[in-house]
Parts: C-alpha cells; structure tokens; sequence
C-alpha cells in the first residue's frame, strides 16, 4: 500500500479545494515512459474507476489501478518545500534506478 505524508496530504487538499474538487480524490498511478523506462502520474479526479483500490488518508481519497497498486507498493509520497525545489517526490524502495530529474524509474 501506498503512504501520503502530512505535507503532501495538505498541498493535495489545498490544490483540490481551489480546483473545486473537495469531493473527487488524488488518482496515483504509474505509466510506461520517461528515460527509466515507468513514470509517476499524479492527477485530480472526480471519481474512482471500476477496480480502482480507494484509500482514505486523513479525508483524502486516493485511488490506484490494480496494476500501478503493485508497482507502487511500500511507496511514500511526500511534498517538498525546500531549497531543492519544490513539488511531489516519490520514495519507492522497489526502483532500482531513477533518472537524474527523479521523474521516472524502472523495477
């Protein structure tokens, strides 16, 4: 299973409540692409689909396919607001090799 931290649960809620979406949730999933072969997709959506796992984390909904649930299990997602840079970071222990932006893996 997938964790949300606390800051990325908080950026998610902010983002939904200016888009109007307070009632949708956070569709998290992984596509083919990007220079290490799988990439992260992160999307607002107003409902889950058929066979979507749905997650319930602090009033956010999250909703993973089954096949990214599988790629994405033990993963983190965080919200950085640092020096480094600012935006969503994926901790995933099951990459073996990132690209050098952190934008895509492969397993």
């Amino acid at each position: 299973m997938i964790s949300v931290t606390a800051s990325a649960i908080a950026k998610i809620k902010d983002m939904m409540r200016k888009q109007q979406m307070e009632a949708g949730g956070l569709r998290v999933g992984v596509i083919g692409g990007g220079c290490s072969g799988l990439s992260y997709k992160l999307a607002l959506e107003a409902e889950p689909r058929p066979h979507d796992q749905v997650l319930d984390m602090d009033g956010l909904r999250v909703f993973i396919d089954p096949k990214s649930s599988q790629l994405l299990s033990d993963t983190t997602l965080d919200f950085s607001d640092g020096l480094n840079g600012r935006g969503f970071v994926f901790i995933n222990p099951q990459a073996t090799r990132t690209c050098g932006c952190g934008s895509s893996f492969s397993i």
